[in-house]
């Protein structure tokens, strides 16, 4: 029996502290946090972080600008990768949905403030809409130290 148990310790100990180093990012600057999904999670130290729209901080409501709405996302973005120790530097793949395929480069111009070169890998898709109908972008962000 004590080999057994033995045994066993040492297959599921690898799995346990895997499962150990999650860790969920619910930064108290972005309000309340969502009841379906986590703003980021820490997992064998890389980070990722939920899709972000650009609502703003004191507000919650969509900018009237989309530039506006671009910084709202990513000052977004910024606040989990900070709570996740982490910054823009770090980010190593980013995923941008937009709502309107013509606004890509005006998000690309405030996109290069915040991600300076070398830039992360990035996919960018025009799509019909997203879970809030107003807003225009969502962002995910993949970041490790």
């Amino acid at each position: 029996m004590r080999n057994f148990l033995r045994i066993a310790l040492v297959f599921a100990l690898p799995t346990l502290l895997l499962h150990a180093e999650k860790k969920v990012l619910n930064p108290p600057e972005l309000g309340a946090p969502s009841p379906n999904f986590s703003a980021g999670i820490i997992a064998d130290g890389t980070l990722y972080v939920a899709g972000q729209i650009g609502t703003d901080l004191k507000t919650n409501q969509i900018p009237d600008s989309f530039e506006d709405e671009v910084k709202a996302c990513l000052d977004r973005i910024g606040i989990i990768l900070k709570a996740g120790g982490m910054g823009f530097e770090d980010a190593v793949t980013v995923h941008v949905y937009l709502t309107d395929i013509a606004l890509f480069a005006r998000m690309n111009a405030v996109y290069t403030t915040y991600f300076k070169a070398p830039r992360p890998a990035r996919t960018t898709v025009g799509v019909t809409k997203l879970a809030n109908p107003t807003a225009r972008i969502e962002i995910t962000v993949t970041a490790r130290k």
